[in-house]
Order: C-alpha cells, then structure tokens, then sequence
C-alpha cells in the first residue's frame, strides 16, 4: 500500500495510518518530528520526509528492518540516531541539507547502499569509510566545506551513475580517482581547481563532465581518452588554450565555453563532427575558422562578446540550414 500526503500542510505526523503501508510520501510538510509508533509501521519499504522542519529522528527508525529509501532531506537535524545504521537493507539515504557537520563512521554498517546525498551537510571531510560502502552507485557530496578528498573514493569502483562534487574548495584530485572507470557523469563545478591531472582521461565511460566555475587554463592531454563524451560543460574558466586531443571526442555533442581567454578556435574541433550545441561567448576570438562550416549537425553556435575583425559569410549558409547563430 502506497500513500502519498506530501504537501498537506500537516505540521505533525498523520494519525490513524494503516501499519501495512509500504511507501509513505511526508514530503514538504511541516513536521517537527516522527513518534515512537513510527516502529510499528514495519512493512515500510520507502519513507519520504524532506522538506520538514524535523531537528531529530527517533532511535525507533532503527525498527523499520525492510526499510530500502529513507529521505530525509531539507530538514534541520543535527545528529543521527545510532539505530539508523542497523537498516541492512537500505539501498538509498538522503540526508543532504541537513546541518550535520560530520558523517558518522557507523554508516560503514550500510553495506547495501546505492546511493548517498550527503550534500548541503556541513561537511568539512568526509569519512574514509565511505570508501568501504562498494555497492554505490550515487554520491552527492556537493556544497558542502571540503578541501580534499581522500583516497578511499578511489575504492568505490562501482560508481556508475553520479557523482557530484560541485560547491566546495577542492583543488587536487586523489590519485585513486583514476578508478572511477565506469562513471558516466561527473560534477566537479564551483571549486578551485587550475589544473587537473592526467588520471581524468582513465574515467573513460564519462559521458557528461561539468567543470565549470574554477579556474582552468588549459586542460590535460589525456582527456581526448574520454571517447564516450558527449556533454562537455567548460564555462567560466581561465582557458587560453586546448590539448590537440579534443579531436579525439568525437561523440561529443554540446560544447560550452563560455567566458573564457580563447584567442582562436583550436584546429582540433574540426574532427567534432557531432556537435550540436557550441557555445564559445565572451572568449578573445578575433577570426573564425571556415571548419565551422562543415560540422553536419551543428544546430546551435553562439559567438556573442568576442573581438570579431570581420562576420564570415558562411555563416549566413549556416542559417539557411537551420543553424541558430549568434553573434
């Protein structure tokens, strides 16, 4: 049985709910905390409490034994009930916004997990026993105070779907990140990086790769081994230039590099053949290469805020093919 009151303007826990029920959406709310009788609700497979004002949880959470997603995002709770971690069936936990300040090491004991939003959390490291949690999925660790990452993310070798690191004050990567070869998205936006090292190339199932907001100047060459690419979001960097691998990103669809320091189109977009979206806005360009032409799919190109001499005629051929262009 599934029972779905989010939204209700409840501002405590509902009486008289059926203890059989298997999925209960609490969402957006204004619950300030779950009553011991939450044990007796003890088929509960899902349980969906964000966007509360809860500031605890009950130790009796612990009783929910077939418990798989627990959500309790967007709250004000501090600490976590030692029982929490004894949910050996729980695949996903939200606990993100949250101030918690630091991650228990007891979250080790959820060996099962698949996804982790520990976002938003007050974070300033994150334990390395998350490192022993393999079935993972999805981590969010994103907006939160970290300065490093330690080298057990390189353990979490079944990362397939995210992983967001965006909104903190990173600025190296570990060298166990290079494990992460079966990721297919990767957030790494609003941090401080200058650099990156070469080990990015080995995560090569990427399929969306987000770095925007930092301060890169160029990019490592190993990055044209990132052949299933096909998002590739650079804006609001430093970039002057680019490796001559990026021909190699041949699958690559929307390229965005926005306000950043190009002085010209790098001859290695040539070979992206794919691209449909190519954002080059508020760079330093002053000519534009006739290749641009040629790209077959290119449905979008915006050249807005450069230093143009002069508007290349075939960029009118563009329009009348369809191309949106923007100077």
């Amino acid at each position: 049985m599934i029972m779905n009151l989010s939204f209700q303007n409840l501002s405590y826990f509902p009486n008289n709910l059926p203890f059989e029920l298997k999925s209960l959406n609490l969402t957006g709310n204004a619950i300030k905390t779950l009553p011991h009788k939450i044990s007796y609700f003890s088929e509960l497979t899902q349980l969906f409490l964000d966007y509360n004002q809860m500031q605890t949880i009950p130790e009796e959470i612990g009783d929910l034994m077939k418990l798989e997603a627990l959500s309790i995002h967007h709250n004000q709770v501090s600490t976590l009930p030692d029982s929490l971690f004894k949910l050996e069936n729980l695949k996903s936990l939200s606990l993100g916004d949250n101030p918690l300040g630091h991650i228990p090491y007891e979250i080790q004991q959820l060996t099962n997990l698949e996804e982790l939003f520990i976002h938003g959390s007050q974070l300033t490291h994150i334990p390395d026993v998350i490192g022993t949690l393999r079935e993972l999925r999805t981590l969010d660790i994103a907006h939160n105070r970290l300065t490093t990452l330690p080298e057990f993310i390189g353990n979490l070798e079944n990362l397939t779907d995210f992983l967001y690191i965006s909104d903190n004050q990173l600025s190296t990567l570990p060298e166990s990140f290079g494990n992460l070869s079966k990721l297919t998205y990767l957030n790494l936006t609003d941090n401080q990086f200058e650099a990156l090292p070469e080990l990015l190339g080995d995560l090569s199932a990427l399929i969306e790769l987000r770095l925007y907001n930092n301060k890169l100047k160029t990019l490592p060459n190993s990055i044209g081994k990132l052949r299933n690419l096909r998002e590739f979001y650079l804006n609001n960097n430093r970039i002057s230039s680019l490796p001559d691998s990026m021909s190699e990103l041949v699958d690559l669809t929307h390229l965005d590099l926005r306000n950043n320091r190009l002085q010209n189109v790098p001859d290695s977009f040539a070979s992206l053949r794919a691209l449909i979206h190519l954002d080059l806005r508020g760079n330093l360009l002053t000519e534009l290469p006739d290749f641009l032409e040629n790209l077959p799919n290119l449905k979008k190109l915006d050249l807005r805020w450069n230093r143009l001499h002069s508007i290349p005629d075939w960029l009118n051929l563009l329009r009348e093919k369809g191309t949106l262009v923007y100077i």
